[in-house]
């Protein structure tokens, strides 16, 4: 299996409720399944800030401006496509004063609208019990390192 690195960038959603948005994906290359942050690419000329926005308006429709310019380097190793992709990403956290504030799937590209299956705001003590893998699989400590000061903190 191919291996690359792709620049990219993800936010760690929180709703009023401390819930994370989650996104299921359907992998078009072996039909396995995995919820992940919203997120991609990092586009030339973009900073991970700006791609961090652009991607969670496209793949959610929700505020860009919720995302905070806050960032942890976490290391993914992650198969999507029949590609391996390894490297570091950015992940940012937004905030939503809202609960469940309702995604949008109006800016997905066509590949991203025949993959991704559906949604979910996730209580971060369930992120352990969900049916198909979580990537990354130490989101938890990710959310611990961007938001020290939650629910999840003692946890």
């Amino acid at each position: 299996m191919d291996s690359t690195h792709r620049p990219a960038a993800r936010v760690i959603c929180l709703d009023a409720a401390h819930r994370l948005l989650l996104l299921h994906w359907r992998d078009p290359f072996d039909g396995t399944w995995l919820w992940e942050p919203p997120g991609g690419g990092i586009e030339p000329g973009e900073t991970p800030l700006v791609a961090a926005r652009r991607e969670l308006a496209e793949e959610t429709g929700l505020s860009p401006a919720a995302v905070l310019d806050r960032w942890v380097p976490v290391d993914r190793d992650v198969r999507w496509n029949g590609k391996r992709y390894i490297g570091t990403e950015h992940f940012f956290l937004a905030r939503f004063a809202e609960e469940r504030p309702p995604p949008v799937r109006t800016g997905l590209l066509p590949d991203e609208e025949a993959t991704l299956d559906t949604h979910a705001w996730i209580a971060w003590s369930d992120l352990s019990s969900l049916a198909d893998p979580v990537e990354p699989p130490h989101l938890l400590t990710v959310l611990r390192s961007l938001a020290p000061h939650g629910p999840w903190s003692d946890a």
